[in-house]
């Protein structure tokens, strides 16, 4: 079991982690620092115990804010999940035939319509030349 040396709020700490470990107990650490160093700036000689109470304090409200913003997300995307799944079934339920024979129908309509517009062109430019 190594033992790891970390600093919080420029103290060093001598801990103790499972094999493999180090990288993410130096990663913890160096979150713990962070809030650690903001208060011993903001509040010099602040008591080693308070320091680290209110660091892990304020890096739990931070965790926290993170758990509520996942959980929303999660909840938001189950939501989308579900939409998605019952737009599949409905469009099962249709049958992708008619879809099909719909969309078929919608092209041809347009197919002749862009033909009646272009002999309605046709007829405008003939008449045009000849006035």
């Amino acid at each position: 079991m190594p033992d790891v040396t970390v600093t919080i709020g420029q103290k060093p700490f001598t801990v103790a982690c499972a094999d493999g470990e180090e990288a993410f107990l130096r990663t913890a650490a160096d979150m713990l620092n962070q809030e650690a160093t903001v208060l011993v700036e903001q509040i010099p000689g602040i008591p080693e115990r308070q320091m680290l109470l209110m660091a892990g304090l304020m890096l739990a409200d931070r965790t926290a804010a993170f758990e509520e913003r996942a959980t929303a997300a999660e909840t938001q995307l189950a939501k989308q999940a579900a939409l998605i799944s019952e737009l599949e079934s409905a469009h099962s339920q249709w049958g992708g035939t008619e879809t099909d024979a719909a969309s078929a129908e919608v092209a041809a309509t347009l197919d002749r319509l862009a033909e009646r517009v272009e002999r309605l062109a046709d007829e405008a430019e003939t008449a045009l030349s000849q006035a």
